[in-house]
């Protein structure tokens, strides 16, 4: 048997391992327990899988191959990426852990939106349901081809198959997600998140250590030599690099982690955790990608347009075929780990903030998880439609995918982040932020990010920032209880 086979194979073999174990020991549990993992969650799963489900393919893939190609002003989107994790941890983790607790004990973002203001106007929790749906849909689709793509330089069968390859990943996820919910999704990110640094560590390192690097490449006084200065690049680059980072803090699928953790005194260790896997993360993908252009067979990837192969070609050149495979099977649990926890989140938004309150107030734990795996499975069946099609349509619904950030951090970011720090902050102004962030977002996408070259986060942000601030201020001030609920979100002594 082909070794990188035999790697890939043993690497499934455990993931789906995961969701039958989950499945088996969890089966009577409901709605919360598939949902949320029951609050249970310890700080080492919640850091991993906060930041193996943040981080996709891209990260193996996207993220080494655009600095190869288009040099250093790339670095700022790392730069803005570890900023931005770091800032989410530091301020917002602890505290939407207590405040989603608080609030009626929120097991989605959209219901703790609603619950944080104690209103039973279900207008912005079916907005948030919505948006998501779609959003998430999408990005599920866009992970199944970054599976599919890397299943093809694996088996060489597949790779004129797309279609087989697609199905094979996409049947992967849906079963351990399907079964295990959120307490598989997040032990397979874990090890997912261990396997993606260890191999964005290893590739490097060994890379470094090769025979065939034309080091005259960081040769300053060459002419074609390679700019290492990051301050070079233009101001638009560096804005926007820095900009990604405020992404973060409307991340639903990120933020659920934090509501997540067993209680808010594990914050710190994870945070800690977090933080570091993600600056070793980003450094050494830019470390292989400025390596990588020393590189013999580099520059025939550029040329063809497949820059984003880069660390396929050199797992494959520098190691042994079975750890290479385990290498490869890196960027297949970066995949995974961003769409199991997409599907959860899609899958428990409808059901939580759609299915429940407005089609079946009365519906029972057991019958609201399972509405929650049928919907699992829709929304990979709707996904794998789009990732399988065919023609122009098909690529403009994936080059949407990159906007998709954008649009949750202008819509959401602004808002989470004045409902945990602002205590007169409203109702109407959340969603005031809500809509004018993610319209500005779309708009300057549509009219003005070519022309500037600023991402389109930064004035969605900004925007809805500026709309909840004031229509929060034209509107009449909360209740006494929303006070008091804020005070007992924030108060030391809560037992959580």
């Amino acid at each position: 048997m082909n070794l990188e086979l035999a790697a890939f194979i043993l690497y499934f073999v455990v993931v789906l391992g995961i969701g039958l174990f989950f499945f088996l020991r969890s089966k009577n549990g409901g709605e919360k327990d598939y949902f949320l993992g029951g609050r249970s969650m310890g700080p080492w799963v919640t850091a991993m899988s906060a930041q193996a489900s943040d981080m996709s393919g891209w990260l193996l893939m996207g993220f080494p191959g655009s600095i190869l190609a288009f040099g250093m002003g790339q670095v700022w989107i790392g730069i803005g990426l570890a900023l931005g994790t770091s800032l989410n941890w530091i301020f917002v983790a602890k505290r939407l852990r207590r405040f989603s607790k608080a609030a009626n004990d929120s097991i989605t973002l959209p219901q703790y939106l609603s619950n944080r203001f104690l209103t039973k106007n279900p207008a912005l929790q079916i907005i948030c349901a919505l948006v998501f749906l779609v959003f998430f849909t999408i990005y599920v689709a866009s992970s199944f081809v970054a599976g599919a793509k890397v299943f093809g330089q694996v088996f060489p069968p597949l790779a004129d198959k797309p279609t087989i390859a697609l199905v094979i990943f996409a049947a992967i996820i849906i079963v351990y997600t399907f079964l295990g919910g959120f307490k598989a999704v997040c032990w397979t990110d874990f090890f997912q998140g261990i396997m993606m640094l260890v191999a964005l560590l290893a590739v490097p390192i060994v890379l470094y250590w090769a025979k065939d690097l034309d080091m005259s490449v960081f040769d300053t006084t060459l002419e074609n030599s390679l700019n290492l200065n990051p301050f070079s690049s233009s101001w638009q680059d560096i804005v926007s690099g820095l900009a990604w980072g405020l992404g973060y803090f409307g991340m639903p699928h990120i933020l659920v982690r934090f509501m997540s953790i067993k209680n808010s005194k594990m914050i710190k260790k994870s945070a800690t955790i977090g933080i570091i896997w993600v600056v070793l993360s980003l450094g050494a993908a830019i470390a292989m990608a400025l390596l990588g252009r020393a590189y013999a067979t580099s520059a025939a990837l550029v040329e063809a347009g497949q820059q984003e192969l880069i660390f396929v070609t050199l797992a494959k050149d520098l190691f042994p075929a079975f750890i290479a495979g385990l290498l490869l099977s890196a960027i297949v649990a970066a995949a995974m780990s961003t769409a199991d926890s997409q599907l959860l989140v899609a899958s428990s938004s409808f059901t939580s903030d759609i299915y429940k309150p407005v089609f079946r107030k009365n519906a029972s734990d057991k019958e609201t998880l399972w509405v929650g795996r049928i919907v699992v499975l829709i929304i990979a069946v709707i996904a794998f439609f789009i990732a399988n099609s065919k023609g122009d349509g098909a690529q403009s619904i994936m080059n949407m995918v990159g906007n998709a950030w954008g649009g949750f951090g202008a819509a959401f970011g602004p808002v989470i982040i004045l409902s945990l720090f602002w205590k007169r902050f409203t109702y109407k102004g959340a969603i005031a932020g809500v809509i004018g962030g993610a319209v500005t977002d779309v708009l300057w996408l549509i009219f003005l990010t070519e022309s500037t070259g600023v991402y389109e986060l930064l004035p969605g942000f900004v925007v809805g920032a500026l709309c909840s601030i004031i229509v929060t201020l034209i509107d009449k001030k909360p209740g006494k209880d929303v006070d008091e609920l804020y005070q007992r979100a924030i108060d030391a002594s809560i037992d959580d």
